[in-house]
C-alpha cells in the first residue's frame, strides 16, 4: 500500500555517514521510508530491508537507536487494520 509522503518516517544514510531520523526530511543522502507504526519499523530491522534500502549494514547503535524510535510510534495507525505488514513494499525508497 502507498500512503502519501507526510504520512511515512524518513530514514536517511547521511553522505557523511551514519544513519539517522530525518523527521524534516530534509537532510542529504540516500532516504527510505517506513510507516509510523512499530511493527513496520520491527519488521523492516529484523528483515534487514533498511540495510538493503540504503545499501549500508547498520551498525548495533543505529540499529538500536532506530529500535528505540520505532518504541514510541503507536502499535497501529488510527483506521488501519491491526495485522502486521507482510514486507511487501515494507519501504518505499524515493
Amino acid at each position: 500500500m502507498q500512503r502519501a509522503k507526510r504520512e511515512l518516517v524518513r530514514i536517511v544514510r547521511l553522505t557523511a555517514g551514519g544513519v539517522i531520523v530525518d523527521e524534516t526530511g530534509k537532510q542529504k543522502g540516500r532516504g527510505a521510508y517506513l510507516c509510523r507504526q512499530q511493527s513496520c519499523w520491527t519488521l523492516a530491522l529484523k528483515r534487514g530491508a533498511l540495510n538493503h534500502a540504503l545499501r549500508v549494514t547498520l551498525t548495533a547503535e543505529e540499529a538500536a537507536a532506530l529500535q528505540a524510535y520505532a518504541a514510541t510510534l503507536p502499535e497501529t495507525l488510527e483506521g488501519t487494520a491491526t495485522s502486521t505488514p507482510t514486507g511487501e513494499n515494507l519501504i518505499e525508497e524515493v
